[in-house]
């Protein structure tokens, strides 16, 4: 078994063991997703759907996101509004993007201490921090060549 099938056998599995579906339609959106080097917009994703999925609309595209969303298989990036496949969704982590600006590759890493930084830093104004996904735009190692 493929790193890419095992991937979409992991995420199956952890939706059933959530007691939800993984339809072939959120399969399919997150195969298309993990597929990519950078983040892919909604409207992209619907235009790929559709060479497979005549019937595909926006609304069934938006609706197979929220769901992918909500069970962690992916992350919205804000400052694009794209979305890119998440391959460690079975634990609770805080996000950090690296975008690179010319070629949209994105990587994901977990920065050691900025969460907890973050964290202090809020507590100290009284505020208590739910969710944290910080974006760093710039130029990845390939297009500095």
């Amino acid at each position: 078994m493929s790193n890419f099938d095992s991937q979409i056998t992991k995420a199956r599995l952890y939706c059933e063991g959530k007691g939800a579906r993984f339809t072939s339609l959120r399969e399919k959106v997150y195969e298309l997703l993990l597929s990519k080097q950078g983040a892919v917009g909604a409207y992209d994703l619907l235009d790929e759907l559709k060479l497979t999925e005549s019937g595909a609309k926006p609304a069934t595209v938006y609706r197979t996101l929220d769901f992918l969303l909500e069970f962690g298989l992916i992350h919205k990036l804000e400052s694009t509004n794209a979305f890119v496949a998440c391959h460690h969704f079975d634990c609770s982590h805080p996000v950090q993007f690296l975008i690179c600006d010319l070629c949209g590759e994105v990587k994901e890493i977990q920065s050691d201490g900025l969460k907890e930084k973050l964290d202090h830093q809020a507590h100290s104004v009284g505020f208590s921090v739910t969710k944290q996904t910080i974006e760093a735009h710039g130029m990845c190692s390939e297009c500095q060549q």
